[in-house]
């Protein structure tokens, strides 16, 4: 087999290329991977691309299989699905999913690439990295039955956590997206969507993805006494404005940051990292994800394309390299 393969990198601020990569030597442990299906992640990957990782975050922001350093030239990426074909004989032909960049093939350690359930395809396995950072900020929000629940921000994320909620039947859900033609999103999960103007503070946990400071505030402003708020949006090395006047202290609410890099506190002590990725690959079971990957392109003309995909307010959830 050959030594070398196809990986896309990030080289300047918005601007990519598809690179010939050397690969480690096949040794003991190891499996090389065909790979199908990527995901580009846009909230992380769009902060790479444009070089905006903050200083003090490049060695915590590192991929697992991240080669180069930020700013650029970086190969990144964490989603990433295919086929075992060499390596570990018990395991050729296993469908696995890894924490790896965009890339053709993979050699890396047989822990590394975790077997994806049978009745999940392979297709729709490229989004348990961001499951399961939906799947950790529930866990952090430990929401109490018959809780009040709102997520603001309906990408991908705030999507994932909505479907992960609904999950347990003794919760409230609704969402909230200043992009009111997300509304159909809500209602192919079931859930309620609020217009702006509809959101009252009566909600005991809000969950907050759209990396934007009017919808921290709008978070901050749904709590009831004592709500809660779950940051999980990342902004880089901007600088943004927190309204922590008003009602912040009279109604004693939270801000709480949520992060997939551990373990939520309430599950630490009984699940690993691998344990909560595995648990994210089971959730991907429920067919409701298929309508969140919006869009396909050919890895190939990946480079091309991200401009548009990674661009502010660009359309659509998620969108899958095909190799």
């Amino acid at each position: 087999m050959s030594e070398w393969t196809d990986a896309l990198w990030y080289t300047a601020p918005g601007e990519a290329e598809i690179r010939r990569t050397s690969l480690p030597p096949l040794g003991p442990g190891m499996v090389e991977i065909e790979t199908a299906a990527s995901l580009i992640s846009r909230g992380t990957e769009r902060l790479v691309w444009q070089g905006n990782v903050p200083l003090g975050e490049r060695d915590r922001m590192r991929a697992p299989l991240q080669e180069g350093d930020f700013p650029f030239p970086v190969k990144y990426g964490y989603a990433a699905a295919g086929t075992i074909v060499a390596g570990d004989d018990a395991r050729l032909g296993q469908r696995v999913f890894c924490l790896a960049p965009h890339q053709r093939r993979l050699r890396v350690p047989s822990t590394m690439a975790l077997t994806i359930p049978e009745d999940v395809p392979l297709g729709r396995a490229v989004l348990a990295a961001n499951l399961e950072t939906a799947l950790n900020a529930v866990w952090d929000a430990s929401p109490q039955p018959g809780a009040k629940v709102l997520v603001i921000g309906l990408g991908l994320v705030g999507l994932l956590v909505t479907l992960t909620l609904t999950r347990q039947r003794d919760l409230s859900v609704a969402t909230h997206d200043v992009l009111l033609e997300r509304r159909e999103s809500a209602l192919q999960i079931s859930v309620k969507f609020l217009k702006e103007n509809e959101i009252r503070p009566e909600f005991d946990t809000v969950f907050h993805t759209s990396a934007s400071p009017g919808g921290l505030a709008t978070a901050l402003s749904a709590c009831r006494f004592e709500g809660t708020v779950i940051e999980l949006s990342w902004y880089g090395d901007r600088m943004i404005e927190v309204p922590l006047g008003a009602a912040f202290h009279s109604q004693r609410l939270t801000l709480k940051s949520s992060q997939v890099g551990h373990v939520a506190p309430s599950r630490r002590a009984s699940t690993t990292l691998s344990g909560r990725l595995s648990k994210a690959l089971a959730l991907a079971s429920d067919p409701r994800l298929d309508a969140l990957v919006t869009e396909e392109i050919a890895f190939d003309d990946a480079p091309a394309t991200l401009s548009r995909l990674l661009a502010p307010g660009a359309p659509g959830i998620a969108t899958r390299l095909s190799y």
